[in-house]
């Protein structure tokens, strides 16, 4: 790979004040994908403490229901479709269909009949992102 073949990094200022880097992620000459650099340990950081401000969405998972299909057309209004669960069974939370934790339903203190989940089991994290 030749000087002008290697990406381009370059300081651009963001509309926040801020700099971006911006990569130019030309292809050499024989096809092969550039060779990023690994960032400096403070811009790690700050990268890990901006993610703690992102939003994301947690499913729970209470039970699974397999009705026929003609059976699941039929239902109406006040049906009673019954799922694979017991009240006291522990429910799963899931991120991207991946389960993250287990608890059990409750009501949140101090709400009127407002449901929340009593964690019992939580995935190590860190494990699934190393």
């Amino acid at each position: 790979m030749t000087m002008s073949d290697e990406p381009n990094a370059e300081d651009t200022e963001n509309a926040d004040g801020g700099n971006d880097v911006v990569l130019d992620m030309a292809e050499d000459d024989a096809g092969e994908a550039p060779v990023l650099e690994r960032r400096d340990e403070s811009d790690t950081n700050g990268l890990k403490r901006a993610i703690f401000d992102v939003p994301i969405e947690v499913v729970v998972s209470v039970g699974r229901a397999r009705p026929l299909i003609g059976d699941l057309l039929a239902m109406g209004r006040n049906h009673l479709l019954p799922i694979d669960a017991t009240i006291e069974d522990p429910v799963e939370l899931l991120v991207k269909d991946r389960v993250i934790a287990r608890g059990e339903l409750t009501q949140v203190p101090d709400t009127e009949g407002q449901l929340g989940i009593r964690l019992t089991e939580v995935v190590n994290i860190s494990a699934l992102t190393e």
